[in-house]
C-alpha cells in the first residue's frame, strides 16, 4: 500500500469519474490536437494566439486526464446496496433526518469529494455534517458546527441503496 490512502468513491461516483475520463481521451484530446495542428500550419507561432490557446486547453485536458486515472486507481469502490454497518451511518449511507430546531427533514447520501452535490443531496465524507454523522444509528443525534452556530439533527433512519 503507498503513501496515497484509498479514495471511497459510490459505484456511480466512479462511473462518472470513468465516463469523463472517457470522453476527454476519445473526444476532447483528439480534438485539441487537431486545433494545434491547424494553428501551428498558420506559421508563426510568437503571435499565435489559436496556438496557446490551443496549448493551454491541451494541458488542462492532460492534466484532467492524470487526475481522473489517478483517483480510479486509487479509488476504494463502494456499492451502497453490499454495505452491511448495523444501521450505522457509514461512507456511502443514505441518512434521513430531522433538524430538531426547525423540524425540517432532510435526506443526504454520503459521498466522495468529487460526487458531492447538494442539489442531488450528496454531500462530501469531508463536510462537518457527514464527519458528525458518521457511526451514529437512528435515534441518536448529531450536534453539526455550521455557519449560524450549532445545529442538532436526530437521524431518523439509515439506507444503504
Amino acid at each position: 500500500m503507498n503513501a496515497m490512502s484509498k479514495i471511497p468513491l459510490t459505484v456511480k461516483g466512479a462511473e462518472m469519474l470513468r465516463q469523463e475520463l472517457h470522453r476527454l481521451k476519445t473526444i476532447e484530446r483528439p480534438s485539441v490536437i487537431t486545433a494545434i495542428a491547424e494553428a501551428r500550419a498558420q506559421g508563426d507561432l510568437s503571435e499565435n494566439a489559436e496556438y496557446d490557446a490551443a496549448k493551454e486547453k491541451q494541458g488542462f485536458i492532460e492534466g484532467r486526464i492524470a487526475d481522473l486515472e489517478g483517483k480510479l486507481s486509487s479509488a476504494q469502490i463502494i456499492n451502497p446496496a453490499e454495505l452491511d454497518a448495523d444501521g450505522r451511518v457509514v461512507f456511502g449511507a443514505t441518512v434521513e433526518l430531522e433538524d430538531l430546531e426547525t423540524g425540517a427533514m432532510v435526506t443526504y447520501q454520503i459521498v466522495g469529494d468529487d460526487e458531492a452535490d447538494i442539489k442531488q443531496s450528496k454531500i462530501s465524507i469531508s463536510s462537518p455534517i457527514a464527519r458528525a454523522l458518521i457511526g451514529k444509528s437512528a435515534g441518536d443525534t448529531a450536534d453539526v458546527q455550521a455557519p449560524g452556530g450549532v445545529r442538532q439533527y436526530e437521524v431518523l433512519d439509515v439506507s444503504y441503496i
